[in-house]
């Protein structure tokens, strides 16, 4: 052996000792400051490296603060037991499993709750033996979330050349060219801009599959193709029969074959067999049609009355599965050396194809930015869908997170409502557990107040000699429509809005009265001009309406002056503001 071979295996060795002991000695708070591990304020741009593998980890050890995650997955569990809204006499779900992960580590993962709990849609419950409580390994009927894998099926078929995203649908399924579809293409039906319906009764209305299928062909557009939104069943219905026709194969299969099986996940499909019953979570009684409790068949009435296997519905997954695909999406399609697509593929999967419907944005198969579920994690790269059986899958590409809510909240009923709250909590809880370093000094003050709520930051009352000037720095992260106002008070009168001038990334254009938004992701420069008064304070205050907040907002470097004489400096005299809601933050 020579000298050189030898003298690279001993320090290979040395190198391999040395950062042992590092990780093992080196707590997470000696990371330096500017770390972008765990950070909210610095966006990662492109994708994750592509070896990235789920490990579990805790939360700190990826720079994340737990008591934000604690405190989402703790109401998450909460509401398995009791109902936000008071005097409602049933919880707001049976059970829940989530998981939440940053930078390829799972930083918590709970289970609450019951996946088998009631006897019949009115609500009574089974005896406490006969009950069958949530476990991590659960696996649930993923509703709408099973659209991700048809639109992934077709990507894949795209990025072959065996489907050209931009051709009309009916180039490979040649019967759904008809009663004014022939112009409809692929990428309208990824979009849900195809101008169709969104539901048919399938399963009532027709006798057996065939004339299923063939409604859904037959079936005229309600809006000309591209000329409006809406979110259609039969969109994904149709793309599952396009990968049917195209590949020779059914979309199970399919979906086994290419995506599923190559990624391991072994709990990821359709029609579940009977040896894994005791591990799903039931899902509504139904009387018509008259199944009864439903359990290991899937929910949606159309979905079943095609045999299980439909584009729209009918994959059943587990947390640990649904984390694998969602890795795989911020790895830019591969995962633990498989790759399912190339890196442009996903790319164009969450792209904003949607540009001409605001609030409507959409991927290819991916739904973004939307903050009613997505809540402080939302952004133009967030993306991700939900299923109506409670289910949902949020992925922030500029965190290289993402949080998993899975339920059965259908159980025993539909009618129980909405558990929008519980998903929005449960990824803001992981917005919030992500860092926003101060710009100046060790800490900035930080307001995350919830729905329906005000804070204010005031000023002890100030005297200038002459015109007021006002520099603050803020990280605005909130629904547009809560909004962030620097407020004026001359000597006996009434508070008044001042216009602020914002520079920076994302930031509004000209005078704007108040500061609102999420996805930008970065600190603004706030500048504002105060008419002389006598006597004078100011405030900041931060008002939410009853619905949707985002992560939050920050606020630094405060500097009020006049003529250049200092009449208060935040950074070194904090006791001259008077925080309601708002304290002083390191992150």
């Amino acid at each position: 052996m020579s000298r050189g071979v030898l003298s690279r295996r001993v320090i290979g060795a040395l190198v391999a000792v040395l950062a042992t002991v590092t990780s093992a000695t080196v707590p997470v708070s000696a990371a330096p400051h500017g770390d972008r591990d765990g950070r909210f304020d610095q966006p990662r741009q492109g994708f994750a490296p592509p070896w990235t593998t789920l490990r579990d980890a805790p939360p700190g050890r990826v720079g994340l603060d737990s008591g934000p995650i604690d405190a989402a997955v703790a109401r998450v569990e909460e509401w398995t037991r009791t109902h936000p809204t008071p005097g409602t006499d049933h919880p707001l779900y049976s059970g829940a499993v989530s998981l939440l992960a940053h930078d390829g580590a799972v930083v918590s993962r709970s289970a609450a709750g019951y996946a088998v709990r009631y006897a019949d849609g009115e609500g009574t419950e089974l005896p406490a033996a006969e009950q069958v409580p949530m476990h991590t390994d659960t696996i649930f009927d993923l509703a709408s979330v099973s659209k991700l894998f048809t639109s992934i099926a077709v990507m894949q078929l795209v990025e072959s050349g065996d489907v050209d995203v931009d051709a009309p649908a009916a180039t490979y399924v040649p019967e759904f060219g008809v009663n004014g579809k022939e112009s409809i293409t692929v990428a309208q039906l990824l979009t849900h801009t195809s101008g169709l319906v969104s539901w048919l009764p399938l399963w009532s209305a027709y006798p057996d599959v065939p004339s299923r299928i063939q409604a859904v062909m037959d079936v005229a557009p309600q809006n000309p193709p591209g000329t409006n939104y809406e979110y259609s069943d039969l969109n994904l219905i149709t793309l599952g029969v396009l990968v049917e026709r195209v590949t020779g194969d059914p979309l199970d299969e399919v979906v086994a074959a290419r995506i599923t099986g190559p990624l391991g996940m072994v709990d990821t499909g359709y029609n579940p067999p009977a040896a894994k019953l005791d591990r799903i979570a039931a899902t509504e009684f139904q009387s018509a049609p008259p199944r009864g409790m439903v359990r290991g068949s899937v929910h949606d009435e159309n979905a079943w009355s095609l045999g299980g296997v439909a584009g729209h519905a009918g994959v059943f997954s587990t947390v640990d599965d649904l984390a694998i695909l969602a890795q795989t999406i911020l790895n830019g399609g591969t995962y633990r050396g498989e790759r399912i697509m190339r890196r442009s593929t996903v790319e164009a999967m969450l792209e904003n194809h949607n540009e001409a419907f605001p609030g409507n944005e959409h991927g290819y198969g991916f739904e973004l930015d939307q903050i009613w579920y997505m809540g402080g994690l939302t952004g133009p790269r967030t993306a991700g869908h939900g299923g109506y059986t409670g289910t949902d899958l949020v992925i922030d590409l500029a965190s290289r997170s993402f949080a998993i809510l899975l339920t059965n909240r259908v159980h025993p009923s539909r009618s129980w409502g909405s558990i929008n709250l519980a998903r929005e909590t449960l990824s803001t809880g992981l917005a919030k557990a992500l860092a926003v370093r101060p710009v100046r000094g060790r800490a900035s003050w930080y307001t995350g107040i919830g729905d329906a709520s005000q804070s204010t930051l005031s000023t002890v009352s100030l005297r200038p000699r002459g015109h007021v000037r006002v520099k603050f720095d803020a990280f605005v992260d909130s629904e547009i429509t809560d909004r962030l106002t620097l407020e004026a008070r001359a000597e006996g009168g009434a508070w008044t809005a001042v216009p602020l001038t914002v520079t920076g990334r994302g930031a509004p254009s000209g005078e704007v009265a108040a500061l609102s938004g999420t996805g930008h992701r970065t600190w603004w420069q706030v500048r504002a001009d105060v008419p002389h008064a006598a006597e004078i304070t100011l405030r900041w205050r931060f008002i939410t309406d009853t619905r949707y907040t985002g992560r939050g907002i920050n606020v630094d470097n405060l500097l009020v002056t006049d003529r250049g004489h200092t009449l208060l400096n935040g950074e070194k005299e904090p006791h001259k503001l008077q925080p309601d809601g708002w304290d002083l933050r390191s992150r």
